[in-house]
């Protein structure tokens, strides 16, 4: 199952390979060792691509007193920081670095209503750069549960990821596991909650989004 913001990446990806392997048929019509290498890594390339835009389905246990990873990923991040943009306080900050190998679909950590949305443009460092969750491309989103409790998560762009898609926006009421957008190749995605929270994870261990918990109040 694939998701459709590869649809086009996807299509693309075939007729690219098609086409190159047809030339090298049609211009070296004798050259069987070039025709073989050719639909080689014509297929390593096509594979690759497919698997960026991967879908698989998840389970998803709603529970309003845990978070669930909004990606697939390593954790990266866990520290007390003070968040700016939005709470103007200290929260505790789970970061989850995507490699262009991961799932990139991002599933909502909380259900709730969406209480601030914003999309900032900006640069495209590394997804581990200091600045990267200042200064790169990024969405910011807040959603009050049911408990009255806050989360915000931040899709960020990085040198790989060019393209940031979101499916939220302020005022909407959504559900713990469903998709609120795509990263496409890979970035990072910041989760922030209250300094009461309990944390669930530790840094370097492997998530999947909408079933890892990786926070509870």
């Amino acid at each position: 199952m694939f998701h459709k913001e590869g649809n086009q990446s996807i299509i693309a990806a075939i007729l690219s390979t098609a086409f190159l392997n047809i030339l090298s048929f049609l211009v070296f019509p004798q050259n069987g060792i070039l025709h073989i290498v050719t639909l080689v890594f014509s297929l390593i390339f096509l594979g690759i691509i497919l698997q960026f835009f991967r879908n698989p389905r998840r389970h998803t246990i709603i529970n309003n007193s845990q978070v669930i990873a909004p990606a697939d990923g390593k954790v990266v991040v866990i520290e007390n920081t003070d968040e700016l943009e939005y709470f103007n306080g200290q929260r505790k900050q789970i970061s989850i670095f995507m490699s262009p190998f991961n799932v990139h679909v991002n599933r909502n950590p909380v259900s709730g209503i969406v209480t601030y949305f914003k999309y900032h443009p900006g640069k495209y460092l590394v997804a581990w750069h200091p600045k990267s969750s200042t200064e790169n491309e990024r969405t910011t989103c807040v959603v009050k549960n049911e408990l009255g409790i806050e989360v915000l998560f931040r899709q960020i762009a990085g040198a790989l990821a060019k393209r940031i898609v979101w499916y939220v926006d302020k005022g909407d009421q959504v559900v713990q596991g469903q998709e609120f957008g795509f990263i496409k190749f890979g970035s990072r995605v910041d989760v922030f909650v209250p300094i009461t929270a309990k944390i669930n994870v530790e840094i370097g261990q492997k998530v999947r989004g909408g079933e890892t918990v990786i926070a509870t109040f």
